[in-house]
């Protein structure tokens, strides 16, 4: 379903009526300016919303996905078929209670799910941009975001809340637009990209472009580079899981085999297991979008972006925030999750941290994990 801007007030009814999962995409026109100086002389953003908007339009909460997330929070995603990245978590009755918020999540800029990125169609020349679409960061991913909120006449948030990278640009929101947040949650995220985080992704990056299908970015209605897309989604998925889950989950057990082959097949079932994610990550995925997105995820320090003190992102806000770190998560590990509640501290922001246990790693925040369904309850219940 696509939409213009037209439509403003056929979407503000609609969603008012809706009660879950309305897909949509906005055409937002003028020019977009970005922070590394290019603009886009108009933006899509896709988007789904759960729940009921308020009259007084009160209670909407912005939840943000993380880098390979999408907008199907919560419903069926159209081309895997599978649930919800956070169906668990958004629902009716749920930690994000929908019989009494109204949550939004909307695709990223330079995303491939509606929202406007490389493969999108460049007006200028009716092809898509492929790599001429600009760098963006995740401010500029949250500036989209905020332009969406104000297409769809909603002033503040009662929360604004997200993971990893979800986690990154809840907290762009918060500094961005204090007045606007009432209340910001922090998962499993950090408030700038390490030289580690950086070096995971360069690997990913160069994997994809050097592969020959990859061609320049120009591969659109040829064939994509998935061999190097899958080999950078397997070097990130390591990043994602624990040592100690892997060894309970896979050991050095072999796959479907009794004895190693001496050659170079996937002896190992954590072998087949990466390839396999690896290969179904290409059938939802753009390998562009893939290199913006982590190129995003780089150059995101909020410290940088207010002078070199990160507490300064956040002198004066009256929003109330919520971090949250897993103790074996060791891409965005605790120790990331406290300097930023010492920045909060710093600024005389009201923050509340928890570090849970979890033997998944960084995916933690995406598994069952009944100690975070009650923080977010009771954080989300308390006035948010």
């Amino acid at each position: 379903m696509r939409w213009t801007i037209g439509a403003t007030l056929r979407i503000a009814q609609a969603m008012t009526d809706a009660r879950f999962g309305l897909d949509a995409r906005v055409t937002l026109p003028g020019a977009f300016a970005l922070d590394g100086g290019g603009e886009l002389a108009t933006i899509d953003v896709a988007y789904e919303t759960y729940g009921t908007l308020a009259a007084d339009r009160g209670n909407a909460v912005l939840v943000c996905h993380a880098l390979t997330g999408d907008q199907y929070l919560a419903s069926t995603h159209p081309r895997t078929g599978k649930p919800g990245w956070w169906a668990r978590m958004v629902g009716p009755g749920k930690p994000i209670d929908t019989d009494r918020l109204f949550v939004i999540c909307a695709n990223v800029l330079g995303s491939c799910m509606g929202s406007s990125g490389p493969a999108s169609i460049d007006p200028a020349s009716g092809r898509p941009y492929a790599m001429t679409f600009p760098v963006i960061t995740i401010r500029d991913m949250v500036r989209a975001q905020a332009a969406l909120l104000d297409h769809l006449g909603i002033a503040r948030l009662s929360a604004v809340v997200g993971g990893s990278m979800g986690g990154m640009q809840a907290l762009s929101w918060a500094a961005t637009y204090p007045e606007r947040v009432r209340a910001c949650v922090v998962i499993a995220s950090a408030a700038r990209h390490s030289a580690q985080n950086i070096a995971f992704h360069e690997v990913g990056r160069q994997a994809i472009m050097a592969d020959p299908d990859w061609r320049g970015g120009d591969y659109y209605g040829g064939t994509p580079p998935t061999a190097g897309l899958a080999v950078a989604r397997m070097a990130a998925h390591i990043t994602y899981l624990s040592e100690a889950g892997l060894t309970a989950k896979f050991g050095r057990k072999l796959q479907a085999r009794d004895a190693k082959t001496f050659g170079f097949d996937a002896d190992f079932q954590v072998e087949s297991y990466l390839r396999h994610q690896g290969l179904a990550f290409t059938d939802r995925f753009d390998a562009n979008s893939y290199l913006y997105i982590t190129r995003a995820l780089d150059y995101f320090d909020l410290a940088e972006e207010h002078g070199g003190v990160l507490a300064n992102a956040f002198l004066g806000t009256a929003t109330r925030f919520c971090v949250v770190g897993f103790d074996t998560d060791w891409l965005y590990p605790t120790s990331e999750s406290r300097t930023i509640v010492h920045a909060l501290n710093a600024a005389g922001a009201r923050a509340s941290f928890v570090e849970l246990r979890s033997p998944f790693g960084h995916d933690a925040f995406l598994l069952d994990s009944p100690e975070l369904d009650r923080v977010m309850a009771g954080f989300l219940g308390a006035g948010a």
